[in-house]
């Protein structure tokens, strides 16, 4: 198998923020996922892991590089960590799913603030260490939340799976409910929609109403 190594240019969806290409999920081609590139005068911080990620390090090296690389799940190393050098960590539940494919360097438990701007939520139910990250750009707050809030075509949902911890899932929906930013970020939106959304603390805080409620009746989503 080639690895391509071309150079792929990065997206901007927002001022510092920068985003791979979609790509089509091969078990749902109608979804498309990303890693996003944080430019920070601290150094660069990439979040999240997608297949296109080799032929986007030169681009990667030319934004800054990447200083510290991290995941929101361990179904995100199904693509492994070629191209990208940086050092990876994950939540320390979700270690040995994610070592088998990609080189882990460290992994933490507990919410925490490697840096002033950046901060580190474990949000555990869609899988056990699932993790949300907030950063403030310093014009904007995001929330990175991977698979555990997601895009969908008619608003935000949740991504239950059979082996999810609902009780687990509604903690971090209701903690998440209550963070303070402007800008939702997950891994996964659907294929020729946006996949960033703006938000305020009004409209979070209806949103996950919503979403806690269906989860807790019993839905995936």
């Amino acid at each position: 198998m080639t690895v391509m190594t071309s150079p792929t240019l990065m997206e901007r969806p927002v001022e510092d923020l920068y985003a791979t290409p979609g790509e089509p999920l091969s078990f749902a081609p109608e979804v498309h996922v990303r890693a996003f590139l944080l430019r920070r005068e601290a150094g660069n911080v990439l979040l999240y892991n997608v297949a296109g990620l080799a032929s986007a390090a030169p681009e990667l090296e030319r934004l800054g590089g990447v200083e510290r690389h991290y995941l929101n799940h361990s179904h995100e190393a199904m693509f492994g960590s070629a191209g990208i050098a940086a050092p990876l960590f994950v939540h320390e539940r979700d270690h040995d799913e994610v070592a088998p494919t990609m080189h882990v360097r460290g992994t933490f438990s507990r919410r925490h603030r490697p840096t002033d701007d950046f901060e580190v939520i474990p949000t555990p139910g869609h899988t056990p260490g699932a993790t949300a990250y907030l950063w403030d750009s310093g014009v904007h707050r995001f929330l990175f939340t991977g698979d555990s809030l997601y895009l969908g075509t008619d608003g935000w949902h949740a991504g239950v799976l059979s082996s999810s911890d609902r009780g687990a899932y509604l903690e971090s929906l209701a903690l998440i409910r209550d963070l303070d930013f402007d800008v939702l970020v997950p891994w996964a939106a659907p294929a020729g929609a946006p996949y960033v959304s703006a938000t305020s603390a009004t409209d979070t805080r209806a949103r996950l109403d919503e979403i806690i409620e269906r989860v807790r009746g019993g839905a995936t989503r």
